[in-house]
Parts: structure tokens; C-alpha cells; sequence
């Protein structure tokens, strides 16, 4: 457990279309469950959370209500519609949050291989930051390109690929959310509102997935 005394709740965004994936992967049987259940599984186990937000699409709502009632928990579970963006999804996800929960914690349903103690390390996390991201070191030299030609090369070092939970203070999340940005992820969002977001490692494991390959690795891993 983390010893950060503050309610800590999750927002699951799993709104997508599957339009790389080819079908919508957060609902597809991954072993005999579907997908999303395995992610959300570490957040039941998770000590240091104490409810969690489905962020689905609307059509997805009444069949994601029905299939999470299988789920024996004493955490409330909720199912909200998402919104055209991400961070639509996550801010609406935000927002069915009780009014006491202080710490988020935002998750990738994709991500099915997460485990609680890098949930609690992200919430931890937040003692000394506005926010806490898993992320893992970069292993390769980074080159930034623009027209197939490379611009520089990127300090190895000092790069780090981001991953989910991206944890953080409720109010600074939303006033980031609220913000009309592009952006690939929240931590991004909650930087360029001026948040300040530090990092912990996560592992190879916590992948998401994006790919048929990756289904199979996944695959893979459950079956081993």
C-alpha cells in the first residue's frame, strides 16, 4: 500500500472503436474473460483504491453494466459514457468519481498485465508531485525525424516511454481535462497546464495492446 492518506479512485478508459485492432478489443475473450476484466481485476485487488469508473461507449453501456455485476466486489464499479475524445472519456470518468476521492489513478484498458503494486507506487507518487506516471526507461536511441530525415538524436539517458496509471491530484487532472488540447496522454495535459508529474518505473509486462501480436503475446501469457 502507498502511504498517502488520500482517497484514491480509477478511471478505465475502454470508449475506443478498435479501429487499428480491427474489432473492439476491451470486450474480445482473453482466455475465458474479456479483456477489460483483467485489467480491472489488479484494481479490485488494488488496497489503495476504493472505487472505479468504466468509461465505455454509449452503446456499450447497458452490456458493460450487466457483465460487471458478475464481478463480486465490495468497490463500487460504475459505467459512464465516454465523450469524442480521450480526454473527454477520462474527464467524464472523472466526474462519476465521488466528490471525496482526492487521488486518480487513469489506466489503459488495454493494459490487462498491470498488477497493485504499480498502481499503489503511482499513487504514492503523488506525495511529492501533482501527478505519477509508470513509465519505463527507453533501451533504444531515440531519433527524432521529420520527412525521413533525422532532425537530432534524442539523450537515451533522459528517456523514459510512458505507460498507464497516470495518477494524479483530482483538481489538477480535471483543470487539465478542461483544457481544449491535443495531447496523446494526461500527464502531457497536466505538464502543459503547468502541473508537475514524476515518474515510476513499470515493467515490460504492462504493455497495451494494439496489435494482433501483441493479442497473441498476450494470449500467451494467460496460457502459460
Amino acid at each position: 500500500m502507498s502511504n498517502l492518506s488520500l482517497k484514491a479512485g480509477a478511471v478505465v478508459p475502454a470508449a475506443g472503436q478498435g479501429a487499428r485492432f480491427g474489432e473492439k478489443k476491451q470486450f474480445k475473450l482473453l482466455g475465458r474473460r474479456p479483456l477489460l476484466f483483467h485489467t480491472l481485476t489488479s484494481f479490485l485487488e488494488c488496497d489503495d483504491i476504493a472505487e472505479i469508473v468504466v468509461v465505455v461507449s454509449e452503446e456499450d453501456i447497458e452490456m458493460t453494466s450487466r457483465e460487471l455485476a458478475s464481478f463480486t466486489s465490495a468497490k463500487p464499479v460504475k459505467t459512464v459514457a465516454g465523450g469524442a475524445r480521450r480526454q473527454d472519456s477520462v474527464l467524464n470518468g472523472c466526474l462519476a468519481l465521488s466528490e471525496n476521492v482526492e487521488i486518480i489513478a487513469v489506466h489503459d484498458a488495454a493494459r490487462p498485465f498491470v498488477t497493485p503494486e504499480l498502481i499503489s507506487a503511482t499513487i504514492a507518487g503523488c506525495n511529492k508531485a501533482d501527478g505519477c506516471i509508470a513509465a519505463l526507461p527507453s533501451k533504444d536511441t531515440v531519433k527524432q525525424v521529420a520527412e525521413n530525415n533525422i532532425q537530432r538524436t534524442i539523450d537515451r539517458d533522459s528517456t523514459w516511454l510512458a505507460q498507464t496509471p497516470q495518477t494524479f491530484h483530482k483538481d489538477i487532472l480535471i483543470n487539465a481535462l478542461q483544457h481544449d488540447m491535443v495531447a496523446t496522454d494526461e500527464a502531457s495535459m497536466v505538464e502543459a497546464t503547468g502541473g508537475t508529474v514524476a515518474v515510476t518505473e513499470g515493467f515490460a509486462g504492462n504493455f497495451k495492446i494494439t496489435t494482433s501480436e501483441d493479442w497473441q503475446l498476450a494470449e500467451n501469457i494467460i496460457n502459460d
